[in-house]
């Protein structure tokens, strides 16, 4: 088993918490047994030394010490656990034998004193067996440091016992998790099973499999839309060389030829400049911001280029608003300029398209709305993946990748922001936002 697992740490610190509980819990009740034999031989000496303090007393107008020695031998022959040594000056009076090398002796200071006399007091060295108390504590210290010890493992062994049955819901997870994957897509697992401190792991690791699944299928069709846009030009390209290697041409219809070539090396490098900036956009590239710029005057630069498609369509722009805020004026003419494009592709001929710039919080919105066919509401999700076109056989859709919309999507998210389309009462509407702190606002219309 792994010194890393779960259940090796957790039995560990059982075993830790257990062994230094028991340990406070045992030298407790030690220091409290020791101080009870403490205070019982407390009450012991005090007990004796009162006996000894009035056999002393009945003996002060006897001269003889002879009765006194005789009462004292009598007591102590009952009393084996008691020594006693009577001192009068330097002189020993009496002294019973000593039974065992291991007692305690304390003096009893002034015990027999005698007043009618000026002889030296008379000292009374006092001792009381406490080995039987001492190896009682011996087997008591003994017996706790077992119970320390035996308790721990125990508790360690119960305690491995339960985390492994505790953690038996994860080896289930793991089983499967193992089952998911690209192999079998859709299948799923069920929290309902599982304790509540794991169902949030399982929700979250289904939530990864869903994003997981997307993202594979849309690297699927991915693939397959690059393969196709990608074929129809090399096709061209293919076609034109071998049609034109068939037989001798003269300078011009090579010129012609070449021309061709070229266009359709342009689209292919156009293209796959597009899928390059689409992937630094992915890996989370951000937009370099300079000072508040008009969004305005933005929009007047990008009209100024499709001045000439929006008249040959018989177009006019109207700009409602305005607002001062730090972007990558490139990338944002960028995203307008495919946004015009696409409404000027799809408006219907003479109408007017409306650009309008609002502030909406920290986000600043730029929507152009153009008049034509409406797109159904579930198309309306899609027209920001990559090569998606609503319908493939409009006009020109061989001229335009299906990259533009994506490209704004992109545009959007370097700036913080997001993107919005509706379609409805035959106006459809595609905008972008921009994350921005304040944003200076002009209310009037601009007719260009």
């Amino acid at each position: 088993m792994s010194a890393n697992s779960i259940e090796v740490s957790l039995t560990r610190w059982f075993a830790v918490q257990t062994l230094a509980g028991l340990s406070i819990v045992c030298i407790a009740i030690y220091v409290v047994t020791s101080w009870s034999f403490q205070v019982k031989q407390e009450s012991e000496f005090e007990r004796q030394s009162e006996l000894v303090r009035h056999l002393i007393q009945e003996s002060r107008n006897n001269p003889d010490g002879d009765n006194l020695r005789h009462k004292l031998d009598d007591f102590f022959s009952t009393h084996s656990e008691i020594n006693l040594v009577l001192r009068q000056g330097d002189e020993v009076v009496y002294a019973s034998p000593p039974r065992r090398a291991s007692a305690l002796w304390r003096w009893i200071p002034d015990a027999g004193q005698r007043r009618d006399s000026g002889a030296d007091a008379m000292q009374v060295q006092l001792a009381i067996d406490i080995q039987d108390d001492r190896q009682l504590l011996m087997r008591l210290a003994w017996t706790l440091v077992g119970a320390v010890v035996l308790g721990a493992l125990l508790v360690a062994w119960t305690g491995s016992l339960l985390v492994r049955r505790g953690l038996k819901p994860l080896q289930t997870l793991v089983q499967q998790t193992a089952a998911t994957g690209p192999a079998c897509p859709g299948r799923r697992i069920d929290p309902a099973p599982y304790a509540s401190e794991i169902k949030p792991w399982v929700v979250q690791f289904n939530a990864v499999l869903d994003r997981a699944e997307q993202a594979y299928q849309q690297l699927e069709a991915f693939n397959a839309d690059v393969a196709h846009e990608l074929r129809t030009p090399l096709a061209n390209l293919t076609g034109m060389v071998e049609v034109e290697l068939t037989r001798p041409r003269s300078a011009e219809e090579l010129q012609e030829v070449l021309v061709s070539v070229l266009e359709e090396a342009r689209r292919l490098s156009t293209i796959v400049a597009d899928m390059l900036f689409l992937s630094r956009a992915d890996r989370g590239a951000v937009a370099r911001r300079s000072g508040p710029i008009s969004l305005a005057q933005q929009v007047c630069n990008v009209l100024e280029f499709h001045e000439a498609l929006l008249e040959s369509a018989g177009l006019q722009v109207v700009l409602r608003g305005d607002a001062q805020v730090g972007i990558d004026a490139g990338l944002v003419r960028r995203a307008l300029s495919n946004l015009l494009s696409n409404a000027s592709r799809y408006a219907t001929p003479g109408s007017t398209i409306a650009v309008t710039i609002e502030g909406q919080s920290e986000d600043i919105w730029i929507k152009v709305g153009n008049q034509g066919e409406p797109i159904p509401p579930e198309v309306l999700p899609q027209l920001f993946k990559r090569f998606y076109r609503a319908e493939r056989s409009r006009t020109a859709s061989s001229e335009h990748h299906g990259l533009g919309l994506a490209i704004v999507a992109a545009i959007a998210r370097m700036h913080g922001g997001r993107t919005c389309a509706s379609s409805r009462a035959g106006v459809t509407e595609i905008g972008f936002s921009l994350k921005a702190d304040t944003a200076a606002k002009a209310p009037p219309a601009l007719a260009v």
